[in-house]
């Protein structure tokens, strides 16, 4: 039935079964056409410079073709005026095109690493009480596991998800489920306390968890929970290894190139309630003894007004991947033991394939960031072993020419060994890596923003400071991230919401190479 204004009939729908409980349809024929001239408005007004400039070039160069160009040279040889008008005119266009086309520069507003609260620590002689109570693992590889915890560099307060905690251990998909919004939403929390930034205001979220990818996905889950915009552009990463973190900051930061005025968010996290190894494969028990709980989210700007409130600016990403190895590729490798138990075997050539894949990863870092120096020596050292066949080691650059602050994947007391071993670093130096370690375990992907916090809390992240972020990942990958300090880091300030809070005073502490249980 037509109404009062003659319009045309308006489709309805009943939303409950009962009589008179309607409503109209929405025009979708309207919304459609207000799309699309609100998408030509947004093209017509973002490429406007162009549209402008192509007729004006193309009638220039029209009227100085031939005769006109030998006429226009005559009239500006003797008119300073205009040769000065066409000179800062042609200043402006290359400006304006250098100012448009030049990659936008990415911040780091700042991060949050979230803290357990205290009913979740788990010492040592608690992990073996619960690996006790769990009557799987033999006689044999519980002393086993024992040895691997004296020898791991773990301190008595890191962190275990609740559902491990319990006698008996209770891991199903409803307690991980739990574990991820404790540690993701905890972290978020602090960090939009932190910053200030609305929810809303979010227009990028990467989210990366490696072990636990449920449906929907953590990314999904932390849309809901902030009930972010519908527009926002949302990505969840999942079984890239430790590493992945800064594979999520390279996917922010190359987002907010062709996002301009966006926030990014980006969640690093490991799930451990359904990834504990119940099994006794030697080589799946060690990922038991060093994984801990923890979680970090990082605010990323592409914002020049956000310029004087940010902490760090991005100054390179560099990703290796060595996959096509078929060694590197099954170094650390998820599957089923003879018991059909699932885990994560660490094979005996981690340490090698690692090597190799930092080896790769700083061959191509060092040109951008090692002075001329460095990069000259590396060159003579490379070109008298390659060309002349001389027998001498490689070079190795001194990267503390580059960085001051290093922040190595806290994977476990070996691979700290080695990379200070190999690149020369100093106690100091390694001071973060070792005390996020000993204090929260290997934490995946968010170790490195642990270790940075660390940092901070110390003071000593002054103005112009360059920090290395490094991590090795299942894959096998290396990756690298460099920032550069905006301004100096108070540490009063970074209590508030940082990971190390009042215990800060205490470290660094001597770990010893033994820790005996009891």
């Amino acid at each position: 039935m037509a109404d009062s204004g003659g319009s045309s009939t308006a489709a309805r729908i009943s939303v409950d079964g009962g009589a008179g409980h309607y409503k109209k349809l929405p025009n979708f024929l309207q919304s459609v056409r207000l799309k699309y001239v609100k998408l030509g408005y947004h093209y017509l007004i973002s490429n406007a410079m162009y549209l402008l400039l192509v007729p004006a070039v193309g009638a220039l160069s029209v009227n100085i073709s031939g005769d006109g160009a030998a006429q226009l040279w005559n009239h500006l040889r003797f008119n300073l005026v205009a040769v000065a008008a066409a000179a800062a005119a042609l200043a402006a266009f290359v400006a304006t095109l250098y100012f448009m086309t030049r990659p936008r520069r990415v911040y780091l507003v700042d991060f949050a690493c979230y803290r357990p609260a205290a009913a979740a620590m788990c010492s040592k002689e608690v992990f073996m009480e619960r690996s006790r109570a769990a009557e799987t693992f033999t006689a044999e590889n519980l002393e086993f596991q024992k040895r691997i915890l004296e020898r791991s560099g773990l301190g008595q307060k890191t962190y275990f998800p609740e559902a491990l905690l319990r006698v008996p251990a209770n891991p199903c998909m409803a307690e991980a489920r739990k574990e991820a919004e404790m540690v993701m939403f905890g972290a978020i929390d602090d960090l939009l306390e932190k910053t200030g930034v609305r929810a809303k205001d979010i227009g990028i979220l990467v989210v990366n968890c490696s072990l636990f990818c449920p449906t929907p996905s953590l990314s999904a889950m932390v849309v809901n929970h902030y009930k972010l915009r519908g527009n926002i552009l949302s990505y969840n990463l999942g079984g890239m290894g430790c590493s992945a973190g800064l594979i999520s900051i390279d996917l922010a930061k190359q987002l907010l190139q062709v996002q301009p005025n966006s926030y990014a968010l980006v969640v690093s996290m490991e799930n451990i309630t359904l990834n504990w190894y119940f099994g006794n494969n030697r080589s799946m028990l060690v990922s038991n003894c060093i994984f801990r709980m923890g979680g970090a989210a990082i605010l990323l700007s592409n914002k020049p007004s956000d310029k004087k409130r940010s902490k760090y600016q991005l100054i390179h990403t560099v990703r290796t991947h060595k996959g096509a190895d078929n060694k590197s590729y099954g170094c650390v490798f998820q599957e089923e033991d003879d018991a059909k138990q699932v885990g994560v075997a660490l094979s005996k050539d981690l340490m090698a394939v690692a090597g190799e894949a930092l080896k790769t990863n700083i061959t191509t870092l060092g040109p951008l960031v090692l002075p001329m120096s460095e990069q000259l020596l590396f060159l003579f050292t490379l070109v008298a072993r390659k060309v002349f066949n001389m027998k001498i080691k490689p070079y190795i650059p001194d990267f503390k020419l580059a960085f001051e602050h290093f922040c190595i994947h806290a994977g476990g007391r070996a691979v700290l060994d080695e990379l200070e071993k190999n690149l020369d670093l100093s106690q100091w130096h390694m001071e973060p890596s070792r005390m996020t370690l000993y204090r929260f375990g290997n934490t995946s992907s968010s170790s490195l923003w642990y270790e940075l916090a660390y940092a901070e809390a110390k003071g000593r992240i002054r103005k112009g400071d360059r920090t290395w972020q490094i991590a090795f990942g299942s894959g096998f990958k290396c990756n690298s991230a460099v920032w550069r300090a905006l301004r100096r880091i108070d540490p009063t300030a970074e209590k508030v919401k940082n990971p190390w809070m009042d215990e800060i005073d205490e470290f660094p502490i001597e770990v010893p190479r033994v820790t005996k249980i009891d």
